[in-house]
């Protein structure tokens, strides 16, 4: 378009493949939540070069899934009266 300037067009490109990434029919909500959340257990996060922070990433973030599934627990047996 005329007028527009570079960083408008690298703008409204950058808009539009965000647009597409989103609205991405290859998958489902519940898929792409499920990706999210296995790279977040396989702690893509972290620092590659460093396995310990790596294995320490993934360590505790199990730890705090077996917490979160015995608190729930516990708060449903409380609830529940038992």
């Amino acid at each position: 378009m005329k007028g527009k300037t570079p960083n408008e067009n690298e703008e409204s490109r950058r808009i539009l493949d965000r647009i597409a990434r989103e609205s991405d029919p290859s998958g489902s909500l519940a898929v792409r939540t499920a990706r999210r959340v296995e790279k977040h257990m396989r702690a893509d996060d972290a620092d590659p070069s460093d396995p310990i922070e790596v294995w320490g990433t993934r360590i505790g973030r199990a730890i705090g899934i077996v917490l979160l599934v015995v608190l729930a627990g516990w708060l449903l047996s409380y609830f529940a009266g038992g």
